[in-house]
């Protein structure tokens, strides 16, 4: 056996590789589109932008459009994992709450090219009958969803004030939380921290069990 040919040989090493390549490929993708555009992001722009071939690319993804849907879904999966716990740390329901659309905010803060790309592809990817290609209505679906059914929970529970509808002021949450990445375009110096505590006291009033110890 030849030095170094080990690891090129160990599928658990080879898929390490092939993972973190494919990674590398997404973030050049989606800071590519954020800077020039979803149109003008070629696949041989992405590519120099990684510092790899083009040929590499084709290897890893069967074309643009695969690339973009692994874009999407990676985007989508990163604020998941980097929203939920702090949402699970919050003991209180008000907690909770605020956490839901602070960690929301602050990862679009964090997260800003991550942002206009995928606004740059819900503008851009769209079909000659007027569908999105790349759209993840599926995940935003579901995110009002279990935002909804956390509401009501926290409702059933005594939590939250009884007397609202927690899919439509879930619908409303998400309408708050959903209009900031199209803003990062038109306005790039868009106090994000400002925004989000001013939404999340205004849901935490419209949400919150009244004070017995007011009039």
């Amino acid at each position: 056996m030849q030095p170094g040919t080990a690891a090129a040989d160990d599928p658990a090493e080879r898929t390490f590789i092939e993972t973190a390549r494919r990674n590398q490929i997404v973030g050049a993708a989606i800071d590519t589109i954020a800077e020039v555009g979803y149109t003008r992001a070629s696949l041989a722009r992405i590519a120099a932008r990684a510092g790899i071939s083009r040929g590499l690319i084709s290897y890893h993804f069967a074309g643009k459009d695969d690339l973009i849907k692994q874009v999407v879904h990676d985007v989508r999966a990163e604020g998941i994992g980097y929203i939920r716990p702090r949402v699970l740390a919050e003991p209180t329901a008000s907690g909770k709450l605020r956490a839901y659309i602070l960690s929301n905010l602050a990862f679009m803060r964090e997260h800003r090219n991550h942002m206009v790309a995928i606004v740059e592809i819900a503008r851009n990817g769209i079909t000659a009958d007027g569908q999105y290609r790349f759209s993840d209505d599926a995940g935003m679906d579901r995110a009002e969803r279990l935002l909804g059914d956390l509401l009501a929970r926290l409702q059933a529970a005594g939590q939250l004030r009884q007397d609202f509808d927690p899919k439509v002021m879930a619908v409303a949450i998400r309408a708050a939380i959903d209009a900031v990445p199209p803003r990062l375009i038109s306005d790039p110096d868009l106090d994000i921290d400002n925004y989000a505590r001013e939404i999340a006291t205004t849901f935490h009033l419209a949400t919150r069990v009244a004070d017995e110890n007011q009039a």
